[in-house]
């Protein structure tokens, strides 16, 4: 039987192989080749088709090569070799360095990145995700990275922790959960600590919640989104941070400066965008369980799962809850307040893209958030006006739907067309002593994005149109402000690539009811000196109502009068807030002791034309709101230098500088609660994986704080008294985490270690009732070390 098998055999496979061949049945293979550009790609499809591909496409974008073939011709063995005999490198064969190096220098790619990171599960390349991340936005493993290019084929890359786009035109980190593993990371505030671009500070002494600021600048001139939907902004500006889950974060993208008309008018010192966690390659179910030394106490629950072919889920569960009466500094005061907070968010996404072209994405969260602070002792179960303590309570409830649906044209390449809609309401109910601050909002967003190619994929553009809604009504003691925003929008952005360079240039028209017809223009240009260094450039303008008492609520526990100053415009009477912003930026890579290091410089400047001042400096007794007249600018200069010197031992140095100044009623003075110079490190080591996935990982953070300017306090009595400026210092955050295997991960870590406390962060904190009673100067950590412990087990 073996005799007549092995002679029978060759005879079908020769006889089966010329079938093929007389009916021309090709197949097609995909592949990744290394290269950069248009140049690259020119002479890889010529190669291959040299090695008789019938047909050869390769992405610079996405490195991919899609070959189809005859197999009775060639194979895809023969046609990567010939493509490595010209000089580039794939998935199996290296090109001859020689040949390499013979290569222009714009086509000089990276060969230190490992080819098999380049591509994990070749099969799924082209079924992921719609790429257009302006259509919708899927999120894959916590260690992925997307293509932007909507033809294109979705290329997933293992990834640094925290990586700067090198294709994207503005400076964009894409911050993967990698990073965010790195901290306690319990919600989107505490996101960034490990990360020297965003400053993370605490708002008040009463309240718990902190602030971020970029450039130099508060958070509300940052644009921070949710899958490219508006998240944290109106009522949310001073909570919202806390909303989004530290757990629920797939990755995140931070751009620097003026980021792209399509996504909004509302972005100044660039845009935070986070991705929730999706399902992926396979269903997963993750429980998280933390608790810190003052007690708060976490629980998450994510799953992800199929359905069906086209069609997966995801369940989003968040609780935490915090119990302790800690009083470190003996003044009377909860270090942070006590509550509870529920959060739930469910996803549904269809996918099909390879036949219909259709994708779709469902979302719905709720939340309902409760914290009680203030002195020790009170009972938040009786009126203020009844008890001689005072407390702080803050009661909030969110609820949003959104949907994105996207369309491929399949036989128009480039071209593709989203909408994207959310509907939000949000109500708070909170006071502050005797102060009660209780504000709904109805908000809806829409977003219609059609994009296109102009001849070829060189040239594309966007264009569509947006709609935005807000409905206010806040009471602030006996007062009631309410109004309604209307603004329709235009847009327009054109995309050129080049060999060495990609420009980016937008123009929006928006028709606000209540700011007037906006004009925002922005781009962005990136030009590659070599492979290894990248100019960036950036101009932009960005304009935004301010919403003065949900942006200043860590002001109320104070005893400080509100005062707005009626400037004639239409939102309390004052004026929208217009700024132009410029930057530049320096990207260079190169061998440190033979490892891959990198150096980035980056200058941004904030000018402002229209700008909401809010006042300290008059009276510690005011808080006053004026629109400005005369100049007011932030310039923020940072360098940063990520570098290793020895496997999986990462270094980040980082040094910032702002200038950030205002010319108020009394004069020109620096901002206050802004540090002009701040230092940061960060060092993290892993050991190897074992077979079982195992390993170990540590983590530590300094973030050396200059001199901030504070309020005025000169005319209070001297006890009551601050100085002009604080004084710097220092902190200190790490972490230890071991994974036992890659479904259980057991971390415990500590925040300031140092132990550094502000002195007096609450000004007559025995008197709240008081003309001196000040909550708000708050420049430094109120609370000395608190150390976490956390679990996380996959299944």
């Amino acid at each position: 039987m073996k005799i007549i098998l092995g002679k029978i055999l060759p005879f079908f496979l020769i006889l089966f192989t010329t079938f093929l061949s007389a009916q021309n049945l090709n197949i097609v293979e995909k592949a990744i080749v290394r290269g950069n550009c248009t140049e690259c790609e020119e002479r890889i499809e010529k190669a291959a088709k040299s090695a008789d591909a019938t047909t050869a496409d390769w992405s610079p974008e996405t490195k991919v090569l899609k070959v189809e073939f005859n197999p009775a011709k060639t194979s895809l063995e023969k046609i990567l070799k010939k493509i490595a005999a010209v000089g580039h490198d794939n998935e199996q064969f290296k090109a001859d360095d020689a040949v390499y190096k013979k290569l222009p220098g714009c086509c000089l790619y990276d060969r230190d990145e490992i080819m098999a990171e380049l591509l994990p599960n070749k099969t799924k390349i082209s079924t992921e995700v719609l790429k257009n991340p302006n259509v919708l936005v899927d999120n894959h493993s916590e260690t992925t990275e997307k293509s932007q290019n909507i033809e294109g084929i979705t290329l997933m890359k293992m990834q640094d922790a925290t990586a700067l786009n090198r294709k994207n035109a503005g400076l964009t980190y894409n911050i993967s959960g990698k990073e965010l593993l790195k901290a306690a990371c319990c919600n989107l505030s505490e996101s960034f600590e490990t990360n020297a671009t965003v400053d993370v500070s605490y708002s008040n002494a009463v309240t718990g919640t902190k602030q971020l600021k970029m450039l130099g600048l508060d958070q509300k001139y940052t644009a921070i989104t949710q899958e490219l939907l508006p998240q944290v902004r109106g009522l949310s500006a001073a909570y919202g941070l806390n909303f989004i889950p530290g757990k629920w974060i797939g990755s995140i993208q931070l751009t620097k400066g003026g980021s792209t008309v399509v996504n909004g008018y509302e972005s100044i010192t660039g845009q935070i965008n986070t991705e929730l966690l999706k399902y992926a390659e396979k269903p997963e179910t993750a429980i998280n369980l933390f608790v810190d030394s003052n007690l708060r106490t976490e629980m998450n629950l994510t799953s992800t799962q199929v359905l069906s072919e086209h069609w997966n889920q995801s369940f989003l569960i968040h609780g935490n809850g915090t119990f302790s009466n800690e009083d470190s500094n003996n003044d009377g005061f909860l270090d942070q307040p006590k509550g509870n907070q529920i959060n739930v968010a469910y996803l549904l996404n269809y996918s099909d893209l390879d036949h219909s072209g259709l994708m779709s994405h469902f979302g719905i969260n709720y939340v309902k958030d409760e914290r009680n602070g203030g002195q020790k002792g009170y009972d938040f179960q009786k009126p203020q006006n009844t008890q001689s303590l005072y407390g702080v309570g803050i009661n909030t409830s969110r609820f949003q739907f959104w949907n994105k649906t996207g369309y491929v044209f399949k036989d128009k390449p480039g071209q593709s067309i989203g909408w994207m809609n959310q509907v939000t309401f949000h109500q708070q109910n909170s006071s502050f002593g005797l102060r009660n601050y209780d504000a709904k909002e109805t908000s809806y967003y829409s977003n219609l994005i059609f994009e296109g190619i102009l001849g070829n994929t060189n040239n594309k553009f966007k264009t569509g149109a947006s709609f935005m809604y807000d409905s206010f009504d806040e009471n602030y003691l006996t007062q009631n402000y309410k109004r309604n925003e209307i603004a329709p929008g235009i847009f327009f952005e054109y995309t050129l690539t080049g060999v060495k360079y990609t420009l980016v240039a937008g123009v929006r028209t928006d028709f606000h009811n209540l700011a007037g017809t906006q004009f925002t223009p922005r781009v962005n240009f990136k030009y590659d000196i070599s492979p290894k260094t990248i100019l960036r450039l950036s101009a932009g303008k960005g304009f935004r109502t301010a919403n003065v008492f949900a942006e200043n609520q860590q002001y109320f526990a104070s005893n400080r009068t509100i005062e707005i100053k009626n400037n004639g415009g239409n939102i309390y009477g004052l004026k929208p807030e217009i700024a132009w912003n410029y930057g530049a930026s320096l990207q260079q890579e190169f061998k440190f002791l033979n490892r891959k290091s990198s150096v980035v410089l980056d200058f941004f400047r904030t000018d402002f034309t229209h700008q909401v001042l809010v006042d300290l400096y008059q009276s510690p007794q005011k808080l006053i709101f004026y629109n400005l007249e005369g100049s007011s600018f932030a310039n923020s200069f940072q360098a940063q230098w990520d570098f290793s010197i020895y496997k999986n031992l990462d270094f980040r140095l980082a040094y910032k500088y702002y200038d950030v100044q205002a010319n108020y009623i009394s004069g020109k003075k620096e901002v206050p609660f802004i540090a002009k110079n701040r230092g940061f490190a960060n060092v993290s080591y892993a050991t190897d994986k074992t077979d079982k996935g195992a390993f170990w990982s540590f983590d530590l953070t300094y973030n050396l704080v200059g001199s901030q300017n504070l309020p005025t306090t000169a005319s209070n009595p001297q006890e009551f008294q601050l100085g002009q400026k604080s004084e710097a210092f220092s902190t200190l955050n790490g972490q230890i985490a071991k994974n036992f295997n890659d479904k259980f991960r057991l971390y415990l870590g500590a925040e300031n270690i140092t132990s550094y406390q502000q002195d007096r962060p609450i000004l007559d904190a025995k008197n709240p009732f008081g003309n001196y009673f000040d909550a708000g100067m708050v420049y430094a950590p109120i609370m000395p070390v608190n150390f976490y412990l956390g679990v996380d087990f996959k299944f």
